[in-house]
Protein backbone atom coordinates (compact mmCIF):
# COMPACT_ATOMS: atom_id res chain seq x y z
CA UNK A 1 0.00 0.00 0.00
CA UNK A 2 1.57 3.85 -0.84
CA UNK A 3 0.04 4.96 2.83
CA UNK A 4 0.39 8.54 1.47
CA UNK A 5 -0.28 8.50 -2.00
CA UNK A 6 2.85 9.96 -2.79
CA UNK A 7 2.95 7.87 -6.00
CA UNK A 8 3.40 9.71 -8.66
CA UNK A 9 0.77 8.80 -12.10
CA UNK A 10 -0.34 10.68 -15.31
CA UNK A 11 -2.70 13.30 -14.66
CA UNK A 12 -4.60 12.02 -17.15
CA UNK A 13 -7.33 10.88 -15.27
CA UNK A 14 -8.10 8.37 -18.66
CA UNK A 15 -4.99 7.19 -19.05
CA UNK A 16 -4.48 6.52 -14.76
CA UNK A 17 -7.87 4.84 -14.79
CA UNK A 18 -7.48 2.63 -18.06
CA UNK A 19 -7.02 -0.43 -16.12
CA UNK A 20 -9.75 0.33 -13.26
CA UNK A 21 -12.30 -2.05 -13.03
CA UNK A 22 -15.84 -2.01 -13.14
CA UNK A 23 -17.24 -0.75 -10.15
CA UNK A 24 -19.46 -2.58 -7.62
CA UNK A 25 -22.19 -1.64 -5.54
CA UNK A 26 -20.53 -0.72 -1.79
CA UNK A 27 -22.22 0.50 1.22
CA UNK A 28 -21.57 3.92 2.39
CA UNK A 29 -17.90 3.46 4.41
CA UNK A 30 -17.94 4.49 7.87
CA UNK A 31 -15.68 7.44 8.65
CA UNK A 32 -12.51 6.52 10.04
CA UNK A 33 -12.44 5.96 14.05
CA UNK A 34 -8.91 7.13 14.53
CA UNK A 35 -8.01 10.21 16.83
CA UNK A 36 -6.67 12.03 14.25
CA UNK A 37 -9.37 11.59 11.96
CA UNK A 38 -12.26 12.80 14.70
CA UNK A 39 -9.84 15.61 15.19
CA UNK A 40 -9.67 16.24 11.60
CA UNK A 41 -13.96 15.73 11.23
CA UNK A 42 -14.54 18.32 14.21
CA UNK A 43 -11.86 21.16 12.94
CA UNK A 44 -13.63 20.74 9.60
CA UNK A 45 -17.01 20.70 11.05
CA UNK A 46 -16.35 24.23 13.12
CA UNK A 47 -14.73 25.74 10.10
CA UNK A 48 -16.80 24.78 7.00
CA UNK A 49 -20.29 25.54 6.12
CA UNK A 50 -22.36 22.50 5.71
CA UNK A 51 -22.54 22.22 2.28
CA UNK A 52 -18.74 22.25 1.90
CA UNK A 53 -18.69 20.13 4.87
CA UNK A 54 -21.19 17.68 2.52
CA UNK A 55 -19.09 18.88 -0.36
CA UNK A 56 -16.04 17.05 1.78
CA UNK A 57 -17.77 14.27 3.00
CA UNK A 58 -19.47 13.39 -0.15
CA UNK A 59 -15.63 13.46 -2.06
CA UNK A 60 -14.16 11.20 0.85
CA UNK A 61 -16.64 8.47 0.63
CA UNK A 62 -16.40 8.59 -3.49
CA UNK A 63 -12.64 8.19 -2.99
CA UNK A 64 -13.34 5.68 -0.38
CA UNK A 65 -15.05 3.46 -3.48
CA UNK A 66 -13.28 4.48 -6.18
CA UNK A 67 -9.89 2.78 -4.41
CA UNK A 68 -12.17 0.06 -2.45
CA UNK A 69 -13.33 -1.27 -6.16
CA UNK A 70 -9.41 -1.10 -7.51
CA UNK A 71 -6.50 -3.00 -6.77
CA UNK A 72 -4.21 -2.23 -3.66
CA UNK A 73 -1.78 -0.52 -6.18
CA UNK A 74 -3.99 2.40 -5.39
CA UNK A 75 -4.39 1.51 -2.07
CA UNK A 76 -3.75 4.89 0.26
CA UNK A 77 -4.92 4.94 4.07
CA UNK A 78 -8.03 5.98 5.01
CA UNK A 79 -6.67 8.69 7.12
CA UNK A 80 -4.64 10.42 4.99
CA UNK A 81 -7.55 10.83 2.36
CA UNK A 82 -10.02 11.64 4.59
CA UNK A 83 -7.43 14.54 5.85
CA UNK A 84 -7.38 15.69 2.61
CA UNK A 85 -10.75 15.26 1.60
CA UNK A 86 -12.11 16.94 4.47
CA UNK A 87 -9.40 19.79 4.06
CA UNK A 88 -9.45 20.36 0.27
CA UNK A 89 -11.32 23.55 0.37
CA UNK A 90 -10.42 24.87 3.89
CA UNK A 91 -9.14 27.99 2.03
CA UNK A 92 -12.36 28.58 0.55
CA UNK A 93 -13.96 29.98 4.35
CA UNK A 94 -14.46 33.55 4.54
CA UNK A 95 -12.31 34.16 7.59
CA UNK A 96 -9.45 32.28 5.55
CA UNK A 97 -10.20 33.91 2.33
CA UNK A 98 -9.94 37.63 4.67
CA UNK A 99 -6.31 36.94 5.41
CA UNK A 100 -4.26 36.27 2.48
CA UNK A 101 -4.13 36.89 -1.29
CA UNK A 102 -2.93 33.70 -2.23
CA UNK A 103 -5.26 31.01 -4.02
CA UNK A 104 -7.61 29.05 -2.21
CA UNK A 105 -5.77 25.78 -2.84
CA UNK A 106 -2.45 27.38 -1.77
CA UNK A 107 -3.42 28.95 1.60
CA UNK A 108 -5.90 25.88 2.40
CA UNK A 109 -2.89 23.83 1.64
CA UNK A 110 -0.48 25.63 3.93
CA UNK A 111 -3.54 25.35 6.96
CA UNK A 112 -3.75 21.84 6.11
CA UNK A 113 -0.10 20.93 6.35
CA UNK A 114 0.71 23.09 9.78
CA UNK A 115 -3.01 21.16 11.33
CA UNK A 116 -2.10 17.72 10.30
CA UNK A 117 1.27 18.39 11.80
CA UNK A 118 -0.18 19.96 14.52
CA UNK A 119 -2.29 16.42 14.77
CA UNK A 120 -0.37 13.44 13.77
CA UNK A 121 2.47 14.95 16.24
CA UNK A 122 5.05 15.79 13.60
CA UNK A 123 4.48 13.54 10.74
CA UNK A 124 6.09 15.68 7.92
CA UNK A 125 4.99 12.89 5.15
CA UNK A 126 1.64 12.56 6.00
CA UNK A 127 1.05 16.82 6.32
CA UNK A 128 3.29 17.17 2.51
CA UNK A 129 1.46 14.78 1.52
CA UNK A 130 -2.15 16.36 2.42
CA UNK A 131 -0.55 19.80 1.85
CA UNK A 132 0.19 18.59 -2.19
CA UNK A 133 -3.29 17.09 -2.74
CA UNK A 134 -4.78 20.35 -1.78
CA UNK A 135 -2.76 22.84 -3.37
CA UNK A 136 -2.95 20.68 -6.63
CA UNK A 137 -6.90 19.56 -6.50
CA UNK A 138 -7.74 22.08 -9.26
CA UNK A 139 -4.84 21.79 -11.39
CA UNK A 140 -6.48 20.10 -13.82
CA UNK A 141 -5.54 18.63 -17.17
CA UNK A 142 -3.90 15.70 -19.54
CA UNK A 143 -0.19 16.23 -18.98
CA UNK A 144 2.18 15.61 -16.52
CA UNK A 145 2.57 13.70 -13.06
CA UNK A 146 0.65 14.33 -9.86
CA UNK A 147 0.19 11.86 -6.87
CA UNK A 148 -2.11 9.34 -6.64
CA UNK A 149 -3.32 11.31 -3.24
CA UNK A 150 -3.59 14.38 -5.75
CA UNK A 151 -5.50 12.52 -8.80
CA UNK A 152 -7.50 10.99 -6.35
CA UNK A 153 -8.57 13.83 -4.98
CA UNK A 154 -8.80 15.92 -8.42
CA UNK A 155 -11.25 13.16 -9.78
CA UNK A 156 -13.60 13.17 -6.59
CA UNK A 157 -13.83 17.12 -5.95
CA UNK A 158 -14.40 17.39 -10.43
CA UNK A 159 -16.98 14.13 -10.11
CA UNK A 160 -19.08 15.85 -6.97
CA UNK A 161 -18.71 19.24 -8.34
CA UNK A 162 -19.28 19.15 -12.13
CA UNK A 163 -20.79 15.18 -12.15
CA UNK A 164 -17.54 13.80 -14.25
CA UNK A 165 -16.13 10.12 -13.68
CA UNK A 166 -19.22 8.85 -12.40
CA UNK A 167 -18.18 5.92 -13.98
CA UNK A 168 -15.57 5.38 -11.33
CA UNK A 169 -18.30 4.49 -8.72
CA UNK A 170 -21.56 2.19 -9.06
CA UNK A 171 -24.73 4.37 -9.97
CA UNK A 172 -26.23 2.96 -6.28
CA UNK A 173 -22.85 3.65 -4.15
CA UNK A 174 -23.10 7.49 -5.62
CA UNK A 175 -26.73 7.32 -4.67
CA UNK A 176 -26.13 5.99 -1.22
CA UNK A 177 -23.65 8.45 -1.05
CA UNK A 178 -25.88 11.56 -1.85
CA UNK A 179 -28.61 10.82 0.23
CA UNK A 180 -26.31 10.30 3.13
CA UNK A 181 -24.44 13.37 2.26
CA UNK A 182 -27.12 15.69 1.00
CA UNK A 183 -26.60 18.96 -0.72
CA UNK A 184 -28.07 21.55 0.95
CA UNK A 185 -29.44 24.04 -0.82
Amino acid sequence: MCRYGFDHVTKSVEKATANFKAPTPLAVAELPNSTLAKSILNYATEELPLPVLNHSLRAYQYGEAILKDQSTEWAIDSDVLFSACLLHDIGTTEKNMNVTKMSFEYYGGVKARELVLKKTHGNVEFADAVCEAVIRHQDLGESGFITKLGLILQIVTVLDNLGKYTHLIHRKTLSAINKRYSREN
